[in-house]
Parts: structure tokens; sequence; C-alpha cells
């Protein structure tokens, strides 16, 4: 694979995982404001199995 084609998906790949943790981070922040405790729990599992935590 061309080298700046690589770099190109590296940092697509970057951004994305960044975009889920913070969109993550803001359902989570949402949903404890809510007092929605089964949703809190199921946002922690969603960001353990994503490796965001």
């Amino acid at each position: 694979m061309n080298k700046n084609r690589q770099q190109v998906l590296t940092q697509a790949t970057v951004a994305h995982r960044e975009t889920l943790r913070r969109n993550l981070q803001h359902r989570l922040e949402v949903a404890r404001a809510q007092g929605n405790e089964a949703l809190v729990r199921q946002l922690e599992a969603e960001a353990a199995y994503l490796h965001l935590r």
C-alpha cells in the first residue's frame, strides 16, 4: 500500500475513534443528567466493548 494512503487511513481511523469517544461521552453525560442508570450501564458496556475507556 502506498505510504500516503496508509497515513490517510491511519488518520481517518484515529479521527473516527475520537468521534466515537466524544459521542459516547456526551451520551453518558446526558444519561447521567437524566438519572437513567440503565442507559448509563449500557453505554459504559459499549465503551468497554469498543475499548474507549
